[in-house]
């Protein structure tokens, strides 16, 4: 928990790009301590690499979008997603187009080809951001916050006028086995008249059952329906947990999203940064002593010992 890690070896895959509908091939390599996550555009000479942090987010439309120096990749956060789930801080990731490929529009594909290639770890302290005090966006579509707590944990509350979803709310406390076993799989999901729309103004051409969960008026349209009754509000905290990797760290604290998008995340991410009294990183915790000890009292002075980075 307290070391970095990457993969251990490379490994391909290779699905159709959500929005340009072609093949996209992608390849995850080792990295070194420190490197976090960057994505390099093979297709693409010179400047071609972006690194997955907060500063280069170019685009929130319809997923979150990487940028820098000309140079960009997209629907990025079902990827980063995988990474954080899987506890990797540092890998390269190449692709050979303008978008992560797709896959089955959840992550398990990641997280499965990530346990073929294996993980391992880092001679390097992982970085954590600790929340000291609570930090909120909000716009008149929903809201994000942040707040104090002795471990990462997630609420997400979402609505929607339609007779298979409705108002839900899904807690968790974060972990790597929670995740795979409750989150990763997740599909993103669509309503029909969304999708006809966005491919005629020639978006979403990778669309497709295949990749995502489509609902009519009434209906899910796919002939397997959901992987669990609640998959649409877990695809909802994949993305969250996506975008908030963004930092470049993992989160001590408790995210709180309601109706939050990519934008109101990322918004929230900035938030936070812009108000350094509301947060503090780490480079270790004392023990698992002193980690039990701040699950079962937590308060500000039990929750850190470390230095301001």
């Amino acid at each position: 928990m307290y070391l970095q890690k990457t993969i251990k070896s490379e490994v391909r895959c290779h699905s159709v790009g959500l929005h340009s509908g072609r093949k996209v091939n992608m390849t995850l390599k080792p990295a070194g301590v420190d490197e976090g996550i960057v994505f390099v555009r093979k297709d693409l000479s010179g400047e071609n690499r972006i690194k997955a942090e907060l500063q280069n987010v170019f685009d929130t439309t319809l997923a979150t979008t990487l940028g820098m120096n000309g140079t960009r990749v997209s629907t990025v956060e079902h990827l980063l997603s995988a990474f954080r789930g899987v506890g990797v801080d540092n890998a390269v990731v190449e692709v050979d187009s303008f978008e992560v490929p797709i896959m089955d529009g959840s992550a398990l594909p990641f997280i499965n080809i990530m346990k073929h290639c294996g993980t391992k770890v880092q001679n390097r302290g992982r970085r954590f951001i600790v929340i000291k005090k609570e930090v909120s966006v909000s716009d008149r579509e929903g809201e994000a916050k942040l707040l104090p707590s002795a471990e990462f944990k997630i609420t997400y509350r979402m609505g929607y006028d339609h007779p298979l979803i409705g108002d839900q709310t899904y807690h968790m406390v974060f972990s790597h086995d929670a995740y795979e076993q409750n989150i990763c799989a997740a599909r993103t999901f669509g309503f029909l008249k969304d999708v006809e729309y966005l491919q005629a103004k020639g978006l979403a051409l990778g669309g497709s059952l295949n990749n995502a969960i489509v609902l009519d008026d009434e209906k899910i349209i796919n002939k397997e329906g959901l992987r669990f009754p609640d998959e649409l509000i877990k695809h909802k905290v994949l993305d969250a947990i996506g975008d908030l990797f963004l930092l470049g760290m993992p989160i001590i604290g408790h995210f709180i999203g309601n109706k939050s998008g990519h934008r109101l995340n990322n918004l929230l991410l900035r938030e936070l940064l812009s108000r350094p009294d509301c947060w503090i990183v780490v480079s270790h915790f004392d023990g698992e002593k002193k980690m039990n000890r701040m699950k079962n009292a937590p308060s500000e002075r039990d929750t850190v010992n470390a230095s301001r980075a």
